[in-house]
């Protein structure tokens, strides 16, 4: 099969091997660089799927970064990395890209461990600034020559979260040149909310304007007839004269950070003239570029949010292929579903998310009781605090929020939530190993980071009935509350009407006496797989319990446990180090309990990308993982029996 990039179908990308290629080219032929980078996307994306429609719309940004800055001395920090397979591409990775978000491939995000390009750790929103300020302070503290030049690239969602503002915040009074790079599409995931939203969108600042600012500032630099005092006097007064002209404040220049744009994202030449203008003026800058999400594919223009990241499709007719097999419900979708019946019931129930609206299927209580439902950007500090004043004044709010993106809400859990014990549900979507999108996405460390925490309840459901029926728990259940479910597809249908269930109660599935199993969450019926083919192939008779609560636990069952005195082990799709299996042997050794306990989960290091079943087959957890503890466990009671 002859590779993608031959040069009859990508004449100009097939010769472009790194950023110092790409400016060899001249300024006219960058355009033509720039349609082959999209039809190479389109290619390839349709086939080999990811995240198709930010990264459509940054290609321009994307070629005149690297025209005009010397990478990978100057440096691009990419804030979540949605937006940076064409950087990708055009850093020597195009001929591996089918292999992106593959196990064993290339990362799904940029990575330093995998490219000197990649300059930062990339996969949540609104890290860039901080991170791009702190290389440009030290790059200046180690008087490096030529200067570096140190660019972080963020979009109109990722600068509404905290961290970017306090990044902006420093940024103005650090002795920095951080040029910011505010990619502006009006969109996150899903349509952007807020009212800094509204403000990018009737932004403006005059072209007549920003052409004599940059001449004054040129003639002022050339002649040193300003210093960095009298620099930052001048800009405050220069900012306060214009608003006082255009009755218009600049939020960027209330902080005295230079302002440029808008300009338009996708005029190539505008982008690199401007570019070239101000990467070397002093002091921390932002320019401001509206962009298209999904430009140059008109069905991702047309619905950016489905093409976020749609998986495969076919190119001719823009038709996204969905997989056809018959399978149960997903777990958001029964979560959304459920949600919206039991806000039926209780008017007293309310939704938060935090830019996930459709991922965690939130958007359904939108769409049936839109006042009841707040989607607060990309603000998960905040949607915690937000709920637990919502909570304090008696309404029930259920926060969707995927797990890994709820670790950075975790002092506002503690103070604002579980201190005062408010009714406040957690829904963690994505909880456990998700997949193709990596390390930054697993969310395998909420049972760890949970349970420390005083009067905590933390849940799992190993079925899409239980989802339903802690949901119905949760409601009636006077404290906080944490629900961690799966990314996909449940094992089966629902079946059973929803009911509340007994807090701090596990199940027990089957009975035995040679060896226990203890579960959490779907991992049960891997387990149970492995405890069928255990009794077939090894006669051992194996009790099977789903704790489904790991805080509190079940005592009774540890009680039980400590009685039959035979060897256990646990299973859990999180961190081992912290997670249920160390409950269970806090809770064993609590009881003067001596038995072994062997614990199955993640083990103590960042788990790479690739499909779930390839992922928890690594981490041995998978049915053929569990058979084997549980063949090497039994074997070792039968020697230690001789």
């Amino acid at each position: 099969m002859e590779k993608e990039t031959k040069a009859d179908k990508y004449p100009l990308l097939s010769h472009i091997d790194s950023p110092a290629d790409l400016r060899k080219l001249s300024v006219e032929q960058l355009p033509q660089v720039c349609s082959e980078l999209r039809s190479f996307l389109i290619n390839s994306l349709s086939s080999h799927p990811g995240h198709f429609a930010s990264s459509m719309g940054a290609v321009e940004l994307t070629v005149a970064l690297h025209y005009v800055f010397n990478t990978p001395y100057d440096r691009i920090v990419w804030d979540v990395g949605h937006q940076a397979y064409g950087h990708k591409i055009l850093t020597g990775r195009r001929d591996k890209f089918d292999t992106n978000r593959t196990f064993g491939g290339l990362a799904p995000f940029p990575s330093p461990k995998e490219s000197e390009y990649d300059t930062f750790t990339a996969g949540h929103a609104s890290n860039s600034i901080s991170a791009a300020l702190g290389m440009t302070v030290a790059s200046a503290l180690q008087n490096e020559t030529p200067r570096r030049n140190v660019v972080a690239v963020i979009g109109d969602a990722s600068i509404s979260g905290g961290l970017a503002f306090e990044g902006l915040n420093n940024a103005a009074n650090a002795n920095s040149n951080l040029l910011i790079i505010l990619n502006d599409n009006d969109m996150s995931i899903d349509r952007n909310v807020g009212s800094l939203n509204s403000y990018l969108a009737h932004l403006t600042t005059s072209k007549t304007y920003n052409t004599l600012r940059y001449k004054f500032a040129n003639f002022m630099r050339r002649h040193h007839l300003v210093t960095d005092k009298g620099k930052g006097m001048i800009t405050r007064f220069n900012n306060s004269l214009k608003s006082l002209i255009t009755k218009e404040q600049n939020i960027f220049e209330g902080l005295n950070i230079r302002y440029f744009g808008p300009f338009d994202g996708h005029d190539l030449k505008t982008v690199i003239n401007v570019l070239n203008e101000i990467k070397d003026f002093s002091g921390p800058r932002i320019l401001h570029l509206r962009t298209v999400k999904g430009k140059g594919y008109a069905p991702a223009e047309q619905n950016p949010a489905a093409w976020h990241a749609p998986g495969k499709f076919d190119v001719s007719t823009g038709k996204i292929i969905k997989d056809s097999a018959k399978k149960a419900p997903k777990y958001q979708d029964v979560f959304g579903e459920t949600l919206v019946s039991l806000a039926e019931r209780n008017p007293k129930i309310v939704g938060v998310t935090a830019a996930m609206s459709s991922g965690t299927s939130m958007i359904k209580l939108q769409n049936a009781f839109p006042e009841r439902t707040f989607d607060v950007g990309i603000s998960e500090g905040h949607a915690v605090t937000f709920a637990g004043g919502l909570a304090k004044e008696g309404m029930k709010p259920f926060v969707a929020i995927y797990s890994s993106f709820l670790q950075r809400a975790y002092s506002h859990i503690i103070h604002d939530v579980a201190i005062e014990g408010l009714p406040v549900t957690f829904c963690l979507d994505r909880a456990g190993i998700v997949g193709e999108d990596g390390a930054t996405h697993h969310g395998v460390f909420d049972i760890a980071y949970l349970r420390s925490i005083p009067g905590m309840t933390v849940a799992a459901p190993r079925s899409l009935d239980m989802l339903r029926n802690l949901m119905v728990t949760a409601e009636k259940f006077n404290g906080p509350f944490a629900i961690r479910y799966p990314r996909g597809n449940g094992d089966k249908d629902i079946s059973e009407e929803m009911h509340e269930l007994p807090v701090g109660k596990g199940e027990l599935l089957s009975d035995g006496k040679d060896l226990v199993v203890l579960t959490l969450g779907p991992v049960a019926s891997d387990a149970a797989k492995a405890i069928d083919k255990a009794r077939e192939e090894l006669g051992i008779s194996i009790a099977h319990f789903d704790m489904i609560f790991v805080k509190p636990m079940d005592a009774s069952i540890l009680q039980r446990i400590a009685e039959m005195n035979v060897p256990v082990i646990t299973v859990e799709d999180g961190v081992i180090d912290g997670g249920m299996g160390s409950a269970v042997m806090e809770g064993l050794a609590g009881l003067g309990s001596k038995v072994p306990v062997h614990r199955l989960g993640v083990p103590d290091r960042f788990i790479p990308h690739g499909s779930p079943a390839q992922l928890k087959n690594l981490c041995g957890f998978d049915a053929d993982g569990i058979f084997t503890t549980i063949s090497k466990v039994a074997n070792k009671e039968k020697d230690n029996s001789k």
